[in-house]
């Protein structure tokens, strides 16, 4: 099969486009037939050689955390997946990704695909959509009629946490560029503030009850936002590198996320996309043997939204 590696922790150059001997699920795994993978940051870091220590890879490495495809072979133990089974799942970020044209995934971070969206396209829901819903929900306990800011939400992860919060009843204020306030008005947002021609603090003029940070600011912007949250409430960041800020007099907690792969919220966010209820955005499609240029692109700023990975 073919599969895109690199050997060697570097730049985008280290990628290779390669044949791989076809692998074979171990108990408890499944052989998915990949129909797309998706690009996030994440994988850049990895590949740079950023994420050594949280996140330890054998060499050679296959990026791409996200999977959507079929089900191609089942290994010993699995129950609830049969063969030709639509399926998405968050891949374990320290062994072989999805930039492949078959990949072994545990049974247990699968779940069933978006019936209405193209199979391909939902590879660009699990980190995101994940990472959105566990920063909304798992962290900050938002519950309908709260007040969420949301930084970044121009962003792949953004346009999801505007949609869920959206969802769940609460009044959304949107940070964001002008290239991407329509797309977040679309989103749902009640309120959306051009970071590039505003004072984020001078717009907000009312305490929030969570502020997400989705986006690498400066450290001075995200202890700003601690001063927009109310007391007792709560910053969720994203951005692990740099701490989240709290406010031990005031009450406000800083909670730093990592995402996890777990399938049940996955699940649930499936069934958001089948209801109609979530949109699932995807901003480009690649094919498998232009991966090493989009991470070259990604390293240079140039990549927007969020971008899908199909096999040749």
């Amino acid at each position: 099969m073919k599969a895109v590696r690199f050997h060697d922790y570097g730049a985008p150059e280290v990628l290779r486009y390669e044949d791989v001997t076809l692998p074979v699920p171990a108990a408890g795994q499944v052989r998915v037939r990949v129909a797309a993978t998706s690009f996030n940051p994440v994988d850049g870091n990895i590949r740079g050689g950023f994420m050594r220590g949280p996140i330890p890879v054998e060499l050679p490495h296959t990026p791409g955390i996200d999977v959507a495809g079929t089900v191609d072979a089942l290994g010993d133990g699995v129950d609830g997946l049969e063969l030709g089974d639509r399926v998405v799942g968050l891949l374990p970020m320290d062994g072989d990704g999805a930039a492949a044209e078959y990949v072994l995934a545990p049974a247990d971070v699968l779940t069933a695909a978006p019936q209405d969206v193209p199979l391909a396209d939902a590879a660009a829901l699990p980190l995101v959509g994940l990472t959105a819903y566990q920063a909304l929900f798992d962290h900050a306990g938002l519950t309908a009629g709260q007040r969420v800011l949301v930084n970044g939400a121009g962003g792949a992860v953004g346009g999801y946490a505007v949609q869920l919060a959206k969802g769940a009843g609460a009044h959304v204020i949107a940070i964001a560029g002008p290239r991407s306030a329509e797309a977040v008005k679309a989103a749902g947002a009640d309120e959306v503030v051009d970071h590039t021609t505003t004072s984020v603090p001078s717009a907000v003029t009312e305490p929030v009850d969570v502020a997400l940070n989705l986006a690498p600011v400066d450290p001075a912007a995200l202890a700003a936002l601690v001063t927009l949250v109310r007391p007792g409430g709560v910053l969720v960041n994203t951005t692990v590198w740099m701490p989240a800020p709290s406010d031990e007099e005031r009450g406000v907690r800083g909670i730093d996320l990592f995402v996890r792969s777990d399938a049940g919220q996955l699940a649930k966010l499936v069934a958001l996309v089948d209801r109609g209820e979530l949109r699932v955005e995807v901003a480009e499609r690649v094919s498998l043997p232009e991966l090493p240029a989009l991470h070259a692109r990604a390293a240079e700023g140039a990549v927007h939204g969020k971008v899908v990975v199909v096999p040749a």
